[in-house]
């Protein structure tokens, strides 16, 4: 089964087996290798309970389609991202549905350099030629097992000065997903750390809660347990574990704007005056601790595709997202969930302060919505009321992605989903009245 709604923008996601099972996977990682020609890539899967059988087929099909495959066996994502960037592979796959639901499974693909196979980039091509069927196999690939944990701690701890890491406590609700294999490594080489571990073992049926923290109810869990445990820092990790999230010391979420603000900002300690680029829904903090900490802040459509490309056009040292993808130049300008960790801790460590201090800057001076989705019937007309409307009012609009809107005290964000009938909206004021008063303003509109 290889239902055509299955490939994403961004990668490929479905319901498992009724939108993509098994034989869809072969023809898949046949239809990568026959498009992209490589000669060697690698392979890997999370925990989900039909990613063996899943893996297994995408290596048979990429190993039938003539390129030498590297089983990585079970990793977090991106472990995938660092096999491919550092041992010089002409590409990857990866069998994961990240956040979703224990019913979904799906791949992220990524070609030589751990670039993206999106929609606009390779993608739809694998897509038709998988749809299309295959001829004989003239070569046969090698299929060899391959270890690439030792390394992969090493480069993620040569993000920080692991001895300038305190004692700190830390609670880690790594979900039943892939942080529970992958940070153990990486832990052993910080025996100072006070780690509470909670949901560590890999288990695709999910049976604490949803791999997903962008969700209020799934991040019930560690804001509460890193409040009884009294904790320096509680961290959130999703399903593949290229995300993490946090929550501050008084049990408070931290919003992934303020996240990529106080990055950014330890980030540049290490490389003054390096480019930093945020994305077009983020709080007005983010470009202003870049451009106080002596960074360029470059402002960029949402998504990792295109936030990978811009980082290697400008050469950027440092991207956030304000969905928690954090993306480190020398990282393969890949985004991961294990280096964001650890600089978290070494620039709390280095503040000698809580990080509820570190961020009450932040929460005094910006009020942010969050992002809303609205279900609408004409996504295109929306917008251009929402532009009229406001550019009437004397906003400064454009169009970077979606439809920005600034004033001088108040500004949003309205993006189309890339998968449904859906607005999104993100809205800042620099007080709390005027934010709940402009964000009840969009939305009637939009909802109208």
């Amino acid at each position: 089964m290889l239902d055509p709604k299955v490939f994403k923008a961004y990668d490929v996601r479905g319901i498992h087996p009724t939108e993509l099972d098994e034989d869809g996977a072969y023809r898949i990682g046949r239809a990568y290798v026959e498009h992209f020609d490589p000669t060697a890539i690698a392979v890997g899967r999370d925990m989900r309970l039909s990613s063996p059988s899943m893996a297994a087929a995408v290596i048979e099909g990429a190993a039938d389609g003539g390129a030498d495959v590297r089983d990585l066996g079970l990793i977090g994502t991106e472990m995938l991202y660092y096999a491919v960037g550092e041992q010089g592979l002409d590409g990857g796959i990866v069998v994961t549905a990240s956040h979703n639901p224990k019913e979904y499974t799906g791949m992220k693909i990524v070609r030589r350099g751990a670039l993206p196979v999106g929609g606009d980039s390779g993608l739809e091509d694998v897509r038709r030629v998988a749809e299309a069927g295959f001829g004989e196999t003239t070569r046969r690939g090698e299929v060899r097992p391959d270890d690439v944990w030792e390394g992969f701690a090493a480069k993620v701890l040569s993000f920080v000065q692991p001895d300038a890491i305190r004692p700190l406590r830390v609670v880690i609700d790594a979900a039943n997903g892939m942080a529970g294999t992958m940070l153990p490594p990486v832990l052993a080489r910080l025996p100072q750390l006070d780690v509470v571990r909670c949901y560590f073992e890999p288990d695709g049926s999910f049976p604490n809660h949803e791999p997903n923290p962008l969700l209020p109810e799934n991040r019930e869990f560690i804001v509460e347990r890193t409040r009884t445990e009294r904790a320096d820092l509680g961290v959130a990790y999703d399903g593949d574990a290229d995300r993490c999230f946090f929550v501050d010391d008084t049990g408070e979420f931290v919003p992934g704007d303020f996240v990529t603000a106080l990055l950014a900002r330890a980030m540049l300690e290490k490389e003054p005056g390096a480019k930093v680029i945020y994305d077009v829904r983020a709080s007005w903090a983010v470009p202003r601790a870049i451009e106080e900490a002596g960074g360029v802040a470059l402002v960029n459509r949402v998504g990792h595709a295109f936030i990978k490309e811009r980082m290697r056009e400008v050469d950027a040292l440092f991207a956030g997202e304000v969905s928690a993808h954090y993306y480190f130049r020398d990282f393969s300008q890949a985004d991961t969930g294990v280096v964001p960790f650890l600089v978290m801790l070494e620039l709390l460590s280095r503040a000698e302060r809580p990080l509820s201090e570190l961020l009450q800057p932040f929460r005094s001076r910006y009020f942010l919505t969050g992002e809303i989705n609205t279900p609408v019937a004409d996504v295109e007309n929306k917008l251009r009321e929402l532009e009229e409307r406001f550019a009437a009012q004397g906003g400064r609009i454009s169009h970077l992605d979606g439809v920005s809107v600034d004033f001088d005290d108040w500004h949003f964000n309205v993006r189309p989903s890339n998968t449904e009938p859906l607005l999104r909206l993100n809205l800042e004021a620099l007080d709390e009245q005027t934010m709940e008063r402009r964000r009840d303003e969009v939305l009637e509109l939009i909802r109208s």
